[in-house]
């Protein structure tokens, strides 16, 4: 359940314990009234209870131990390949989970297997995609640049180092007609994604960046000054022979 009070101050609880707030103690008797209803802490603070999305999981459930690819980059994998809600599809490297997360949202009906080889990050990944909720994600232990065990897999994504050595396997474990996605967050590792690309029988290669710029409409409407500019490049590539 998601309780919200002002834009400052809003929660992700669970509803079978009492939640403690700066605003005062919800009870967990309070939070049986469900979506839509008024909540009152101790204080007699008013929050108001919602059913929480993806956005709410990922900002407040999630815990981050690396960088991240942002929500307008992922979408953007969605729009340009519109993978079905049943595709198989490949992850490297898992890192927190956030990507694998979101993803799993789309495919409530396929599957999605993420590669992460670095065991710093797998700890925390297990715990958020456990919290997740999402019961279609497999976190494999497993060297990505050495194989991919998958096959006939719809889309592939890949967000690590050495993502120009996985595109030789990722098109081994591609269906006629997947996707192949490379995230490259600077110009070398984008060149070297592209090189290994070219090599292999893809079509329909583009390169894209993906920037947001935000309005402002406080007094006057204009440009935010500082904005999410530049975060990474994106790599389509489609198999088909």
């Amino acid at each position: 359940m998601l309780l919200l009070l002002s834009n400052d101050e809003s929660y992700l609880v669970d509803t079978r314990k009492d939640f403690h707030t700066k605003s005062g103690v919800i009870k967990t008797g309070e939070m049986k009234k469900g979506f839509g209803k008024r909540i009152k802490t101790h204080l007699g603070k008013e929050f108001l209870a919602i059913k929480p999305t993806l956005k709410d999981i990922l900002g407040k459930k999630i815990e981050r131990t690396a960088q991240v690819m942002l929500p307008k980059d992922i979408a953007l994998i969605l729009a340009y390949t519109c993978i079905s809600n049943d595709s198989l599809v490949v992850d490297a490297g898992t890192g927190t989970g956030y990507t694998t997360i979101f993803l799993a949202n789309y495919i409530s009906n396929g599957k999605i297997v993420t590669y992460e080889n670095d065991k710093r990050f797998l700890k925390t990944a297990k715990k958020n995609i456990e919290s997740s909720g999402y019961s279609n994600i497999r976190l494999k232990n497993a060297d990505v640049t050495k194989g991919i065990k998958e096959k006939n897999v719809d889309l592939v994504v890949l967000d690590l180092q050495d993502a120009d050595k996985v595109v030789k396997h990722a098109y081994n474990a591609l269906n006629y007609g997947g996707y192949l996605v490379v995230y490259s967050p600077t110009i070398d590792h984008l060149t070297k994604a592209l090189n290994s690309i070219k090599k292999k029988n893809f079509i329909d290669i583009k390169t894209v960046e993906n920037i947001v710029r935000e309005w402002q409409s406080e007094r006057t409407l204009r440009p935010k000054t500082m904005g999410l500019m530049h975060t990474g490049f994106l790599t389509f590539a489609r198999k088909v022979v």
